[in-house]
């Protein structure tokens, strides 16, 4: 996962420490960012692969900050607003439709669930061998489409 960067954004910075030594094992490069304008600056020249923000931030809302990324991006680098402030399901319908966030999870959050939907969004969670034809031990795809095949014409 080395070349990884995220941004996380926090006024708190005991939620900052919190949220970077869930990625220390994933050698994610983890930026960090305590308002909104400094947080946007930082997108801008670190380009980083996902943003993890709270919605409360002085100088420029989280809110509105997920939507100034999810429109310079067009929706390519991830947003996910971690927020003890506003909770409830209208505020997180408003972040996932409105203000382009991917996700939104409420604190106290999930840790295991929060660092899986990161790994998933980054590209780094779970991922598959393109040519499964190369994998030890399994049969070889057309011979198992050809046994399948002759299979069904059986019934």
């Amino acid at each position: 996962m080395a070349g990884k960067k995220i941004l996380i954004v926090d006024y708190d910075t005991k939620s900052i420490e919190s949220l970077s030594k869930l990625f220390e094992a994933y050698e994610i490069e983890v930026m960090t960012s305590m308002d909104g304008v400094d947080a946007y600056e930082k997108f801008k020249a670190d380009e980083p692969d996902l943003v993890l923000l709270e919605a409360m931030l002085p100088r420029l809302h989280g809110f509105d900050l997920a939507q100034k990324i999810y429109q310079d991006t067009k929706g390519r680098v991830p947003v996910i607003i971690v927020t003890a402030v506003y909770k409830g399901h209208q505020y997180r319908n408003e972040a996932l439709r409105t203000f382009g966030a991917s996700d939104y999870f409420e604190k106290p959050y999930d840790q295991d669930k929060l660092v899986n939907r990161v790994l998933d969004l980054i590209g780094e969670g779970g991922e598959v061998e393109e040519d499964i034809s190369e994998i030890p031990g399994l049969p070889d795809p057309d011979s198992v489409i050809e046994t399948l095949t002759e299979m069904l014409k059986k019934k």
